[in-house]
């Protein structure tokens, strides 16, 4: 399984793109949410995106963002792709990929066969797609919950585009959620955290290490 690409998500210090490049990632994950404990200003996030080294990709995560704080994000800090994880419509999504350039993953919220239409709609627009626990209702944040969903409900199940497994993942459970569901790629938040926001680097290694069977 060593093939299994990782992203590690709501980075916010040096030291957290060292453990996560020293991990052999392939995502470096920023938030811009400011409901969210790894919130960043575009500036925390410029200055992060200018240590990242070459070949770690930086995703941008937005919820519901509208085009002045993306300007405002693509303008100051250099990205890779952009993540957006609200409630994004099909059509925003094209709007999104057309107006900045930049490849765009969709977040799905799963948590029965009901959800699983919108994997559809949106890998026919999107580039990648990411498939999350879909939050319990009146959760503040739309992802990074630490909560999974039945990984059954993927098992073998293919889109258009590449996606990648979210929600709830851990270093002690990721190899499973490899093998049960087929992801090639891997996300995680709050499972390499020791608080809420505070990244973990022997966590970032373990789960790297976990998710490519190493």
């Amino acid at each position: 399984m060593s093939d299994i690409r990782v992203k590690i998500c709501g980075l916010g210090t040096e030291a957290d793109i060292k453990a996560v490049s020293d991990a052999g990632a392939a995502y470096a994950g920023f938030v811009f949410f400011p409901k969210s404990p790894r919130n960043l200003t575009t500036a925390q996030a410029r200055a992060l995106a200018l240590l990242t080294p070459p070949g770690l990709a930086k995703v941008a995560l937005v919820v519901n963002a509208d085009d002045a704080l993306l300007d405002e994000i693509t303008d100051q800090v250099p990205l890779d792709m952009l993540q957006l994880h609200g409630r994004e419509t099909p059509e925003r999504v094209q709007e999104i990929r057309a107006r900045y350039g930049l490849p765009v993953m969709k977040a799905v919220g799963v948590a029965s066969e009901e959800d699983l239409p919108a994997l559809d709609s949106y890998g026919r627009v999107a580039d990648q797609l990411l498939v999350d626990a879909k939050p319990p209702k009146g959760a503040e944040l739309p992802g990074g919950n630490g909560l999974a969903f039945d990984w059954r409900l993927i098992a073998g199940r293919r889109w258009p585009v590449p996606w990648m497994l979210a929600g709830g993942l851990t270093p002690a459970n990721v190899a499973l959620a490899v093998q049960m569901t087929g992801a090639r790629q891997v996300d995680v938040s709050s499972g390499v955290e020791s608080a809420p926001g505070v990244k973990d680097a022997a966590r970032i290694a373990a789960f790297a290490e976990a998710a490519r069977g190493i």
